[in-house]
């Protein structure tokens, strides 16, 4: 089974890897394309050194297609960035938390395959008239930095992908099979994963994260900064409840967060986390993940298709 994802990006399995700050880095990217999916190395740490040390270890890593999110916000120097995603021959990237006529159009000259996240049909129609050649459409139910006044995946996808020919990466409450074939089912070509990358075997944050996303349910998340900026989709720690319920700004506290990531306190900083992370019941190694989700999505659509011919479906 193919799919305009596969075939534009040159990979096997139409699964994206989202690009996670400080996460999104060689060695869970590098898991992700090698096991036939597209690893995303990120950007929006804002540590670029670093960063370029990632995508030059993802040669070592992978012989596989790997992209670059371009997260504008958090880059200090934008055209040094776009420069050396250039000399190092990057042909897939990711645009978000900025305007897309900004960066599309000139990606675009420069022969690289750009698609930009949105998470409003307003933002859809911006990153159109920019020239991007895809779009990520990202629902509010999704992990990290998200726009509070935006609408779910279930909405989202098919409003867009009714307006729009191009290309849809559908994000947000993507975990397994089904939620998969859902999205395709929507009129996306492809899926993207966060929570379920975080709770990954190669995911390098400390486990006490990933046995919270594991042991946590759907209700276990609260968006701080809800009318401040950025607006965040966090794990329900004490901390964070009682941000989201005083509606105080939550700033974010580099140290404290890497107390969280590395460190294990969950009290510490925020721990971006989806809805869906109430669908996790393990720590599994990416191309299991990758691979089962693929199997079981392509058997959701063939037995739907073949119960829709007998017209058996039924609720």
């Amino acid at each position: 089974m193919k799919t305009r994802i596969t075939e534009m990006l040159g990979v096997e399995i139409p699964i994206v890897q989202a690009p996670m700050g400080w996460i999104a880095r060689s060695p869970l990217a590098s898991a992700v394309s090698n096991a036939g999916g597209l690893g995303i190395i990120e950007t929006s740490s804002g540590d670029l050194d670093t960063i370029k040390g990632e995508i030059a270890a993802m040669r070592t890593l992978t012989d596989k297609p790997f992209g670059v999110n371009l997260a504008q916000m958090f880059i200090r120097d934008l055209p040094g960035m776009v420069d050396f995603v250039t000399q190092n021959e990057i042909s897939f990237v990711t645009t978000s938390a900025g305007d897309p006529s900004a960066l599309a159009p000139q990606l675009k000259d420069l022969g690289i395959t750009v698609f930009h996240v949105v998470p409003t049909l307003r933002g859809a129609e911006k990153a159109i008239a920019a020239g991007v050649d895809g779009l990520v459409v990202e629902g509010a139910e999704g992990g990290g930095f998200k726009n509070a006044d935006g609408a779910s995946t279930l909405v989202l996808v098919p409003e867009i992908a009714k307006r729009f020919d191009v290309p849809i990466i559908a994000a947000g409450g993507i975990v397994d099979g089904p939620s998969m074939a859902a999205a395709l089912a929507m009129g996306a070509d492809g899926v993207q994963m966060g929570t379920r990358m975080v709770a990954s075997a190669e995911s390098p944050i400390h486990d006490n994260w990933k046995q919270a996303i594991v042991n946590g349910s759907e209700a276990d998340t609260v968006m701080v900064n809800r009318h401040h900026r950025p607006a965040m989709r966090v794990f329900a720690s004490d901390k964070a409840k009682a941000l989201e319920a005083a509606n105080e700004p939550a700033a974010l506290d580099i140290d404290a967060m890497m107390g969280t990531y590395f460190g294990g306190d969950m009290e510490s900083g925020f721990a971006m986390s989806g809805q869906v992370q109430g669908r996790i019941d393990a720590v599994r190694p990416v191309a299991d993940v990758l691979r089962e989700a693929w199997d079981d999505c392509q058997s959701v659509l063939r037995t739907l298709g073949a119960a829709a011919a007998e017209g058996s479906i039924s609720a």
